[in-house]
C-alpha cells in the first residue's frame, strides 16, 4: 500500500510539472493605435515537442476583461491539456461588443479580435494557422461577438460557440452601453438590425460554419436564444443547441464551456 501511494504521488508530481501554461501579454492594435492585455494558455506538451495546435479564443462578457476565464474558470487549463489546444482569452474592453463601431473610428474591436490578434498569435506560438483549426465562443457580450466574428470573417474561423448570449440586444434598447458603439437604436432597434447575430447568420451557407449555442432557462437572454435556434433551422444551418437548468452567471459558464470545447475538439480532428 505505502508503495502504491507513493507511486500515485508521483504521478501527481509529475501531472503539476508538466500542467498547461498561462501568459498573461500585450498585444498592439494598430487600428487603434493602443494595447490590451491578453492571455494564452497553452497545454501541457507546448515546450516538449515541436508540433503545431489549434487554437480556441474565448471572450469575455459586458464589464469584464481578459483575466475572467482562467480565474472565475480554472478547469480551462486542465481543458487546454486534455484536448491539446491552446486557448487566447482577449480583452474586449468595456462594452466593446466586439464591433467596429460606425459612429466612432477610434473603436475597432472587430479587427482588433477578428484579424489583429489571430495574426499575432500565429505569428508569436505553435499555432495550425488554418481555419479549420480556429475556433471562437465566448460568453453574454462574448457570445454575440464570437457569433458576430466567425459570421463576418469565415477565412478566420471555421467554429464558433455562444453561452448565454446575447445575439438579439433589440430588446434592451438601454442597457450595456450598446447605444454609445451603435448610435440611437430607433423605432424597435431598426437601426440596430444589421449589426445583431440573428440577422448576420442570413449570410451563412449550410455547412460553412459549425456552431453550438446554448443557454440556461433562467437566463434574461433565453428568448433571443431560443428565436436564434429557431432562425438557424429554418435557414437549413446545422447547429448544437442546448437550454439547461441555470441563470446568466459564472456557475453556468463554468459548466458550458466544457460542452463548447469537446465541441471543437471534435471539430478539430474531423
Amino acid at each position: 500500500m505505502k508503495l502504491l501511494a507513493r507511486l500515485l504521488f508521483c504521478l501527481l508530481l509529475a501531472q503539476s510539472a508538466s500542467a498547461s501554461t498561462v501568459d498573461t501579454l500585450d498585444i498592439r492594435s494598430a487600428k487603434m493605435n493602443r494595447s490590451y492585455k491578453c492571455v494564452v494558455i497553452t497545454p501541457d506538451s507546448y515546450k516538449e515537442h515541436n508540433r503545431r495546435y489549434p487554437v480556441v479564443y474565448l471572450l469575455h462578457g459586458y464589464s469584464g476583461n481578459y483575466g475572467n476565464w482562467v480565474n472565475n474558470v480554472p478547469a480551462v487549463k486542465e481543458l487546454v491539456d486534455a484536448y491539446q489546444c491552446i486557448v487566447v482569452c482577449p480583452d474586449g474592453a468595456f462594452g466593446s461588443w466586439y464591433f467596429d463601431s460606425p459612429i466612432d473610428s477610434s473603436w475597432r474591436f472587430e479587427t482588433y479580435v477578428g484579424k489583429e490578434i489571430p495574426e499575432y498569435i500565429d505569428q508569436h506560438y505553435q499555432t495550425i494557422p488554418d481555419r479549420k483549426a480556429r475556433a471562437i465562443a465566448g460568453l453574454s457580450m462574448g457570445g454575440h461577438g464570437a457569433l458576430w466574428l466567425a459570421s463576418r470573417h469565415p477565412e478566420t474561423f471555421g467554429a464558433a460557440g455562444s453561452m448565454s448570449g446575447g445575439v438579439d440586444f433589440r430588446p434592451f434598447p438601454k442597457n450595456w452601453d450598446i447605444a454609445k458603439r451603435l448610435g440611437a437604436p430607433g423605432p424597435e432597434g431598426s437601426n440596430w438590425t444589421e449589426w445583431t447575430v440573428i440577422n448576420q447568420v442570413n449570410k451563412l451557407k449550410p455547412g460553412t460554419l459549425a456552431i453550438i449555442v446554448d443557454c440556461g432557462i433562467k437566463d434574461f437572454f433565453i428568448d433571443v436564444n431560443r428565436k436564434l435556434h429557431q432562425r438557424l433551422m429554418e435557414l437549413g444551418i446545422d447547429h448544437d443547441y442546448t437550454e439547461r437548468p441555470g441563470e446568466h452567471n459564472w456557475k453556468y459558464w463554468g459548466n458550458a464551456v466544457k460542452y463548447q470545447l469537446l465541441f471543437f475538439h471534435e471539430f478539430f480532428n474531423k
